[in-house]
């Protein structure tokens, strides 16, 4: 009897480049019928109890370690048992948190194996993860104005002004949607900001010299006007990345922009009137990263205005978090960001606690991102109803057009995701 298809025959690892020219490790894997490649991501701002993303000597020594550890160690393994593989991964390792090999390496193997897995079974990454059954598209979530560690200070203090297209019917109004709005913006503040040169950041989104309130009517205004064009409707969202704003010395967010230091009850009530003043559907990080408490005072209240709380520095896709914040009533949505914890099955692990506690998961990108299309697959693949993958930029459009193509795949059976109905108010 032969060799199954799928055994793994080698591993590689090389550096390459990200969306912001930062070093990052991209994995291949070979199997006997089959290949997958994988580059990982890098965030600009990262939470305390992330995965370390590399070892000490950055790329080059986790190249280093997928040759001398990580390749004779998946060779011969099967890639479609991917619990197998994952876990062959923490063994090599073998610390908590993956600061051997790191965690930026862990994810570029296995979602390699993945790719390899699917290849040689010859079907599509989406339905290796997920099965035959799965049908649903996430909606895109897009980044419009960015500010905080995305423009270095110099925009608003706020790091993402986001726009989610909850009305569309399909994959393509839903993009086409995101896309308008921010070209939309792009045209209003030519007008609202005299220094406003058309530069975009990281993730594509607009730089703007803007306050936080004042960069939030543009955006807006944008989501009315194209929803009265379109027909249905398009909601602002924030992500505040509040840890990069709170200082420990002052116990306090401070808001450098601005001018302004708010204590966590300021902070609560400034948060509430954003949601309130702009009809916000999505608020990301509105506390720093350890205030689950805090977290659950303003989710109890946000729920009653049709907007979803969401963790990601707060979860940093960790199981023991997630299920701490789940407990507490922290949020009831969850950013997935699989080199958060380095493995798929880590990530599916954690995508099931999460929906098993009625909160939302939501795909996500990084603000490093490499032209890789798999988190369209992870996001069909886990059933994320959300994915958040910016709007414009080539790394970014490549996740989006991928769902056109699994939309084209799926055909008729397929079908934009069930969202909470609080947030269709």
């Amino acid at each position: 009897m032969g060799l199954r298809p799928s055994i793994i025959e080698d591993v590689r690892a090389q550096k390459v480049f990200d969306s912001r020219g930062s070093e990052a490790v991209e994995v291949e894997v070979f199997t006997r019928a089959g290949y997958g490649r994988a580059t990982a991501p890098m965030g600009a701002s990262r939470g305390r109890g992330e995965a370390v993303p590399y070892p000490k000597g950055g790329v080059d020594e986790a190249v280093k370690k997928v040759e001398d550890l990580v390749a004779p160690s998946l060779s011969g393994l099967d890639a479609t048992d991917q619990r197998l593989v994952d876990s062959v991964l923490h063994e090599v390792d073998g610390t908590p948190d993956f600061s051997n090999i790191g965690g930026n390496t862990a994810y570029a193997a296995s979602m390699a194996v993945a790719v390899a897995a699917a290849n040689s079974l010859g079907i599509s990454l989406f339905k290796h993860l997920g099965g035959p059954m799965v049908y649903e598209l996430p909606y895109p979530l897009g980044n419009v104005i960015g500010g905080g560690k995305h423009t270095k200070g110099r925009g608003p203090d706020i790091q993402e002004m986001l726009v989610l297209p909850i009305g569309a019917e399909d994959v393509l109004e839903a993009l086409q949607a995101n896309f308008l709005v921010h070209r939309r913006v792009g045209k209003l503040l030519l007008k609202a900001d005299p220094a406003f040169t058309g530069g975009r950041g990281d993730e594509g989104a607009w730089a703007t010299t803007l306050g936080t309130e004042r960069a939030l009517e543009v955006l807006s205004r944008a989501c009315e006007e194209v929803s009265g064009e379109l027909g249905f409707e398009i909601r602002p969202g924030l992500d505040v990345a509040a840890s990069t704003l709170w200082r420990e010395e002052k116990n306090a967010y401070v808001y450098e922009r601005e001018g302004v230091i708010r204590n966590r009850e300021d902070q609560i009530k400034f948060i509430l009137g954003l949601m309130e003043r702009f009809n916000l559907v999505y608020v990301e990080d509105p506390l720093m990263e350890e205030d689950f408490e805090g977290f659950s005072e303003l989710a109890e209240e946000a729920s009653k205005m049709g907007c979803l709380i969401c963790g990601d520095d707060l979860f940093v896709t960790n199981r023991d978090r997630i299920a701490r914040g789940a407990e507490l009533g922290s949020a009831n949505a969850v950013i997935i960001k699989p080199n958060q914890v380095g493995t798929l099955s880590d990530t599916l692990e954690a995508v099931e606690l999460a929906r098993s506690k009625g909160m939302v998961p939501v795909a996500s990108h990084r603000s490093g991102e490499s032209t890789d299309p798999h988190l369209a697959h992870l996001a069909v693949g886990l059933k994320c109803p959300i994915i958040k993958s910016g709007v414009l930029g080539g790394e970014r459009v490549a996740k989006l057009n991928e769902l056109i193509r699994i939309a084209e795949e799926l055909g008729e059976v397929g079908r934009m995701a069930r969202l909470p109905g609080a947030i269709r108010r």
